[in-house]
Order: structure tokens, then C-alpha cells, then sequence
């Protein structure tokens, strides 16, 4: 999608603080942080929400899913804990059309959240 600002990060048109990446997916550091660790994991295939997977493009989120790991281990957040938060349209809090998960941590979760 040309306008999609998430889409123009992963090809690098639009830079970010990257953390990692591969074939399938992209991390990056969110420009507000509601934690000492916030890390925005996307899929490089563009999504408009979570409402749009289905078994042609499952793989993506178990990609997703198994980065988020990796990169809470990277951020010795994994022992202790941390969240992962996808927010689904407008009333969900999606801010952005392109599905993705915020991963959250270093403190302590409250809930409910927001």
C-alpha cells in the first residue's frame, strides 16, 4: 500500500529504530513509548487488522508471535513478564491500518488497561 506509513518503514522509504527484521517480519521501536520497552512487530505483507487473517496469511502471525519472543529475550523482559496488545479498528485503538502487536515491557502491568 503506497500510503500506508507502516508498509513505507519495512521497505525503508520512511526510517525507524529497527531491532529486527528478516523475510517475514519487522520490529521497530515506537515513536511514543508507554514502557521502558515498546516494540512495534509487523508483518512485511500488508494487513489492514487482526479481523483480516485467515488461513492464507496465518503464517504471518505465528512469524509475529515468535519474534515477539525473540525480541523479549533480547530485552531481558521474557523471565519477568511483558504484554502483547493489538488493538482492532477504531474503537480497538487501531491508529494504524496495517495489523501489528505492540509488545510491552520493563514494569509492572496494570489492568484493565486503557
Amino acid at each position: 500500500m503506497k500510503e500506508c506509513l507502516f508498509c513505507k518503514i519495512a521497505s525503508g522509504e520512511i526510517p525507524a529504530k529497527v531491532v529486527y527484521k528478516d523475510e517475514q517480519v519487522i520490529a521497530f521501536e515506537d515513536i511514543k513509548p508507554q514502557a521502558p520497552v515498546h516494540i512495534i512487530i509487523i508483518p512485511r505483507t500488508h494487513i489492514e487488522t487482526i479481523a483480516d487473517m485467515d488461513t492464507d496469511n496465518s503464517r504471518d502471525l505465528v512469524d509475529i508471535f515468535e519474534v515477539s519472543k525473540r525480541i523479549a529475550t533480547d530485552k531481558n523482559i521474557l523471565e519477568k513478564g511483558y504484554r502483547l496488545v493489538i488493538n482492532c479498528r477504531e474503537d480497538g485503538g487501531q491508529e494504524i491500518y496495517h495489523m501489528h502487536i505492540h509488545l510491552l515491557g520493563g514494569r509492572k502491568m496494570a489492568w484493565p488497561p486503557g
